[in-house]
């Protein structure tokens, strides 16, 4: 072979010979690179450090450049990435186990991953105990998912193309036979033929209005419909879905009553704008579950986090680990997980490192570091100027260290106060489980969080609104007169240079 780059092409190719997965999916392409790239690339792989860090670091390397891609080229909310707190936050919830699971919206195979993560954790194989499926229109992304699972070492069946098109085929022939379907389709899709849709027979519900040129012109409950359709008898589903899905009217309106009637809608959870990569538009998390049990049957949890997530930039936000578990725990209280509500707590008291009260802890650490400002602002200032910003450095990092570890005693403490040992409470502007009956006759099916959680209690700050509004005005005043007095001095100096 003449370039280095024909060995990688081959080499991807003797791979795919070992695959029947991944036949027909690497990239051949690699004769594009220098060979004084590609061999600089190929260096850093094949080092002895990535033996020794162990567990799935090729997939979670894979995982890192995927989420850096979706940020500079996903279009449409994500269809082909969906962001990996909102995956946790489906798989956490569904908390897989065994069985078939499929995601008609598969994109680059988020769902699979996260779900042969929770499946491994919990002590098992996922690709002994689940069957893995998915649909995907666009044949690239459908690449990327199968290479991701691959380096995360699942194995899947995913179709993809026309025949892998979600609102007029059954690819799998999987209706009614889930144990699980997860999926964030694209939103607001319009012009889907309601013949063909039909045609399909994935609709127990009926189907959605149609225009007069039989279009569905909204296919967000051609969606919903599908995921409950694919479910069988103990199934669940959970899946990313526009906010005004929850309240649209005319036959979703219909559509969704029918849905909450059947005692199988579990949990409803809104989401913040900005979780996603390229717009700031909300969305909320739909979960079905046929195998409620009796005392839930009548049961819906809504749990409004729009005000619960961490900043990671001015254009994007997430649920920290820390967040994503506390959320989590919530539904745990709702299903009478109380033993696995206990095993939270006492694992942040153990990341703390102390039996002490979250709070105690919380203000502990706060002083601590207040304290440690102050001893860098001395060692600074003590410090000859050369070597300032080596101290100031060193303190930095220490500084950074009781952050992080502050943030979790924060969430601890944001917890506990909520549900102490483990008792499920409904918390105003939070959470709250309601029945049916409320559901449908007062709320008029309406399915939004918010309209059921109501608004947090404002806090009173002890401040006297009055008495500081004299005060403001005072602070003012002295402003203002500070002003005029520089304003004559500049003039005044004007005037001496002949200005």
């Amino acid at each position: 072979m003449k370039s280095l780059g024909e060995v990688v092409n081959n080499s991807m190719e003797l791979i795919e010979n070992q695959s029947e997965q991944l036949k027909g999916v690497l990239p051949k392409s690699y004769t594009d690179f220098s060979d004084d790239l590609l061999s600089e690339l190929l260096r850093i792989f094949n080092n002895r450090a990535l033996d020794d860090v162990g567990g799935d670091i090729i997939g979670r390397i894979y995982e890192y450049f995927l989420n850096k891609f979706a940020k500079n080229v996903a279009s449409d909310d994500g269809v082909f990435f969906t962001p990996k707190s909102l995956v946790k936050m489906i798989v956490n919830v569904i908390e897989p186990k065994s069985g078939i699971l499929l995601d008609p919206a598969c994109g680059s195979g988020g769902m699979f991953v996260q779900t042969g993560d929770f499946v491994n954790h919990a002590g098992m194989q996922a690709n002994d105990t689940m069957t893995f499926f998915g649909q995907e229109k666009v044949e690239y992304n459908a690449q990327l998912c199968l290479m991701n699972m691959a380096v995360h070492g699942l194995t899947g069946v995913i179709k993809s193309g026309d025949e892998a098109n979600t609102f007029y085929h059954d690819a799998h022939n999987l209706n009614g036979k889930c144990d699980y379907v997860m999926a964030n389709p694209p939103f607001n899709v319009d012009k889907v033929k309601a013949e063909s849709a039909s045609t399909a027979d994935r609709l127990p519900f009926g189907m959605p209005s149609v225009n007069k040129k039989k279009e569905v012109s909204n296919a967000n409950y051609l969606w919903i419909s599908y995921f409950y359709s694919y479910l069988n008898e103990h199934g669940r589903a959970g899946f990313v879905m526009a906010s005004s899905a929850t309240d649209s009217s005319g036959k979703d309106k219909n559509i969704r009553e029918s849905l909450i009637q059947t005692g199988h809608v579990d949990v409803m959870i809104s989401v913040a704008n900005n979780f996603f990569y390229t717009k700031s538009l909300p969305c909320t998390l739909w979960f079905f579950d046929k195998g409620k049990p009796e005392a839930l049957q009548d049961k819906v949890l809504f749990i409004d986090a729009r005000n619960y997530y961490t900043v990671v930039d001015r254009t994007l936000n997430e649920w920290s680990d820390w967040q994503l578990k506390n959320l989590n725990a919530i539904v745990w209280l709702y299903r009478g997980d109380v033993e696995k509500y206990k095993a939270l707590i006492s694992e942040y008291h153990k990341a703390l490192g102390s039996d002490e009260s979250f709070d105690s802890i919380k203000k502990a650490l706060e002083k601590k570091i207040e304290d440690k400002r102050k001893e860098a602002k001395e060692a600074v200032e003590a410090t000859v100027k050369k070597d300032r910003k080596s101290v100031q450095s060193d303190f930095d990092e220490k500084i950074n260290e009781l952050n992080e570890t502050l943030t979790i005693a924060r969430e601890a403490v944001w917890l506990y106060e909520k549900f102490g040992d483990g008792t499920y409470a409904d918390i105003p502007g939070l959470c709250k489980i309601a029945d049916r009956k409320t559901i449908i006759e007062e709320k008029g099916c309406s399915l939004t969080p918010g309209a059921y959680v109501g608004a947090a209690p404002e806090e009173d700050d002890g401040v006297d609104f009055n008495e500081r509004m004299k005060e403001i005005h005072q602070e003012l005043l002295a402003l203002q007169k500070e002003s005029d007095e520089l304003m004559e001095t500049i003039s005044k100096n004007m005037e001496e240079m002949g200005v």
